[in-house]
């Protein structure tokens, strides 16, 4: 698949469908898992104490309630708490968003009977926290040379804590629950889902942090480009990066997950989407998307495809 562009690499890679589905994860540390348990076990005795208020923003099927709860160093996570205005709740979704932020709930959702909990992770929108800088070139860096501080775990949890604070707030949607996330939240989904059965079913939109050996030599213009010219600057690749690889971490993922990748992507390359894909132990659903974080006349299309596919794919909960 290929699209006229003006980058400076080719967005496609050089892979074909073929190829993509080829791609098997990088070795994995051998305290990858316990490093991951023993940081799920954290975040879970985090009493999130979710509090609301009735959101200044609008929409057309959920009443919106403006939410913010705790999560892992004492950060305090904002966003927003979606509740179905026209039919009962039947099941829980998180969300998570890309690294372009997030300014209010998205108007387009999979199912008009869930309860959305969407929130910012942490140093992003609303949930900016100093020192972690907002922009996404500085943010992906933050703590990178120390596996246990590093900024991205922090978002991890930031789910985890969020899924808790999802279950205090709706206590009756508990094995009744979801993940949804694109870009950074699909890395950070994959990341997360892999320890949490809390968790019962997810979806990851053109997911990140694929194999992180391959994705060091890909150029791109997302955050992956940052952590290429911090790793040629310090002339070494940071060890903590092996523990924050979408990869590896679905190797571990039990529950039934629904990937959409694209064969074209000059933010998140190909190859680490569909390795995450292919690391896929169990029930995998794949969608193909012509192109991510670009602008095609064939994009509305797809995402009213993937809109109707995830209806469905959700309805078990």
């Amino acid at each position: 698949m290929s699209f006229a562009h003006g980058y400076p690499f080719d967005p496609g890679y050089g892979y074909d469908l073929e190829r993509l589905l080829a791609i098997e994860p990088p070795p994995e540390p051998d305290d990858f898992d316990s490093f991951w348990r023993a940081r799920y076990a954290r975040a879970l005795a985090v009493q999130p104490d979710p509090r609301l208020r009735v959101s200044s923003l609008a929409h057309p099927g959920f009443r919106v309630l403006d939410l913010e709860y705790g999560s892992t160093d004492g950060v305090r996570i904002r966003g927003w708490l979606l509740t179905p205005l026209q039919v009962p709740a039947r099941l829980g979704l998180v969300l998570g968003h890309g690294y372009g932020g997030i300014d209010g709930p998205p108007l387009e959702l999979p199912r008009p009977d869930a309860v959305y909990l969407i929130p910012c992770f942490r140093g992003l929108g609303l949930s900016r926290h100093a020192p972690i800088s907002d922009d996404p070139n500085w943010h992906v860096l933050h703590d990178i040379q120390d596996r246990d501080r590093y900024v991205l775990g922090g978002c991890v949890d930031d789910v985890w804590t969020g899924v808790s604070a999802l279950l205090q707030c709706q206590p009756e949607l508990e094995g009744h629950l979801g993940y949804a996330g694109i870009s950074l939240g699909g890395g950070i989904g994959a990341l997360a889902m892999a320890w949490d059965g809390r968790i019962a079913r997810g979806h990851l939109e053109v997911p990140t942090f694929g194999h992180q050996p391959l994705r060091l030599d890909l150029p791109c213009v997302g955050s992956g480009e940052a952590v290429r010219r911090f790793v040629r600057g310090q002339g070494r690749v940071p060890d903590t990066l092996r523990y924050y690889d979408a990869a590896l971490a679905a190797r571990y993922i039990r529950q039934p997950v629904h990937i959409a990748a694209a064969l074209f992507d000059p933010a998140v390359p190909p190859p680490g989407q569909f390795a995450i894909h292919n690391a896929l132990p169990g029930d995998r659903r794949l969608f193909l998307l012509a192109a991510g974080h670009f602008d095609h006349p064939d994009r509305r299309r797809q995402q009213r495809e993937l809109l109707r596919e995830l209806w469905a794919f959700f309805a078990p909960l």
